[in-house]
């Protein structure tokens, strides 16, 4: 059972962000493992996954299955806009052994319960016996998962482990968290109070550059622990994020490039000079 800090990868891309960067897999593999995490949740909004064809999204997972090689926890994230691209990844990542399967609402239409309870049933039955997480992120889905949908699948899916929750402020958060589901939380400054309210951890996107410093705030959600992390994520956050998660890793001696794909954008080179500026101040 996963439990604790997971990271919300970064996918590995090169050309301009048109090519995954193959190699440079397994060394990220490496320095997140060497950093105390629990687990790592690939292909997200971190990692860029609905911008990826559907066989760079099998094709990842399958270079972040070989490399975890045991050492960490590996949940996969499958959504995709139509149901049926949805449940293809979902049985991929089965079949690479992953431990965890997730899937974020279709973006764009507005669904009914219904339609979305219909979608989460197929993917959740793709992946099966393969635990299966609903991702809640009202800003990226355009929609809120309706409570009535979880606690119905809940009673109907024996493969339903729990949630990812990417909400903000916490009483966005509070009400997912439901007795028998594992619930992890996105948001960093939300970590302390969610732990303490019973959440099974978080996946972090900041853990994607700065694993030790969300693996020391779950392990010890004390406040200074708790203000380094939000000091590093306002940092990157002031910039395009990906871009600048993976301009860290460079600058932590990773072959990460930062490279994204369109229609994310590289850093600038004035905004990659701040941003130095900006973790030096925060890391002194």
């Amino acid at each position: 059972m996963l439990r604790g800090a997971l990271a919300a990868t970064v996918t590995p891309l090169r050309e301009a962000g048109e090519r995954l960067d193959e190699d440079a897999f397994g060394p990220y593999v490496d320095f997140l493992a060497d950093n105390r995490l629990d687990g790592i949740f690939a292909l997200g909004t971190t990692g860029e996954g609905l911008l990826l064809s559907l066989d760079e999204r099998k094709r990842a997972a399958e270079l972040f299955a070989q490399a975890v090689t045991g050492r960490l926890g590996l949940v996969v994230h499958c959504g995709a806009q139509t149901t049926r691209e949805t449940v293809r990844l979902c049985e991929h990542a089965a079949g690479l052994g992953a431990d965890g399967v997730a899937v974020v609402g279709p973006p764009y239409f507005a669904f009914t319960p219904t339609e979305l309870a219909a979608h989460f049933r197929a993917a959740a039955g793709a992946c099966a016996p393969v635990p299966f997480y609903i991702y809640e992120f009202e800003a990226r889905a355009g929609y809120a998962v309706p409570l009535d949908v979880v606690n119905t699948l809940r009673d109907e899916l024996p493969n339903l482990q729990g949630l990812k929750v990417s909400d903000a402020p916490f009483d966005r958060v509070e009400p997912y968290l439901i007795e028998g589901l594992d619930v992890f939380v996105g948001s960093e400054p939300l970590i302390p109070q969610a732990l303490e309210r019973g959440a099974a951890g978080t996946v972090s996107g900041l853990a994607a550059a700065f694993p030790d410093v969300v693996a020391d705030l779950v392990a010890d959600p004390a406040p200074e622990n708790a203000a380094r992390a939000a000091a590093l994520r306002d940092s990157l956050q002031r910039f395009p994020f990906m871009a600048a998660a993976k301009a860290v890793l460079g600058r932590r001696g990773l072959p990460v490039r930062e490279d994204v794909r369109a229609p994310l954008l590289p850093l600038e080179a004035d905004e990659r000079v701040q941003l130095e500026r900006d973790l030096d101040q925060v890391l002194a």
